[in-house]
């Protein structure tokens, strides 16, 4: 089965889709996104993705065309006519085709794009063992809780990872920890589950959301602030939380070894309650 796209009401093969290259999205960036995973074949906290692409289009004075069952029912579908065991779903909506000026219409008719792809999930091998990490500086522009398109800094910090050979990039901005990359960062001081508070200076992760949840019904103490780097080297505990990594454990970072070397007892118990709250 191909993979599917959703272009502006209408579902053609992936490689069949074309946007126009006056697109503002293309011009400029000028547009937002969501990533949403399947577990089981059924959509994950779809609700609260949905959510955050209502936050990040009316952030940006963007129409949004569609509404959250209108979504929905589009997401269902395309889910369906793919058929894959496990799907990751790109949702993006750009401020559409108008010739190439910085300032808008009021008009404007924004591009919907949608794709379906296989998703293949993290091996619970990774889980088990942890990951390394890297920190570098936090370049991203001032609104970083907008799930914008504009995502350059956060592909340069994916680069160094590359080429680093390691799994993520920690981003530091004037000394303080903010996210990764592509995760959100918590660390564990002393039994105490801490991680950067909601704001401009994070986007802040439906699975972050879901782990403070999980956390909080456990009795764990959480604390929203920003940690800096010699934190960050001398937690007990680090992991990352996200759509694609779920509760991850970082065992060393820069070199520098985290804890034991292994994941600790508390990213090791909010991993389990995550895996049976999606299973």
């Amino acid at each position: 089965m191909p993979n599917i796209a959703f272009l502006n009401g209408s579902f053609v093969p992936l490689d069949e889709a074309k946007v126009s290259i006056e697109d503002r999205g293309f011009q400029f960036g000028d547009g937002v996104y969501e990533v949403i995973r399947t577990y089981r074949g059924r959509p994950f906290s779809l609700d609260a993705h949905l959510a955050r692409l209502d936050r990040s289009t009316a952030a940006l004075d963007l129409s949004q065309p569609y509404s959250r069952v209108e979504w929905t029912r589009h997401i269902l579908e395309g889910i369906e006519r793919a058929a894959y065991p496990e799907s990751k779903i790109y949702l993006q909506i750009t401020r559409g085709v108008a010739p190439r000026d910085h300032a808008y219409a009021d008009d404007a008719t924004p591009t919907v794009v949608m794709t379906i792809r296989e998703f293949h999930p993290l091996d619970r091998s990774v889980q088990a063992t942890g990951v390394n990490a890297m920190t570098t500086e936090d370049i991203r522009w001032g609104r970083c809780d907008i799930k914008s398109v504009n995502l350059l800094a956060n592909v340069l910090a994916r680069q160094q990872v590359k080429q680093a050979r390691v799994f993520e990039a920690i981003l530091v901005n004037d000394g303080s920890v903010t996210e990764g990359a592509i995760s959100n960062v918590m660390v564990v001081q002393r039994g105490t589950v801490v991680t950067a508070p909601e704001g401009p200076r994070i986007l802040s992760g439906v699975t972050r959301a879901v782990v403070l949840d999980l956390a909080l019904t456990e009795g764990l103490p959480i604390l929203e602030r920003f940690v800096s780097l010699a934190d960050l080297y001398q937690a007990d505990e680090v992991f990352l939380t996200g759509t694609t990594v779920e509760v991850l454990g970082v065992v060393r970072i820069d070199g520098k070894v985290i804890g034991d070397g292994q994941p600790g007892p508390i990213t090791r118990r909010l991993a389990a309650s995550f895996t049976n709250r999606v299973g």
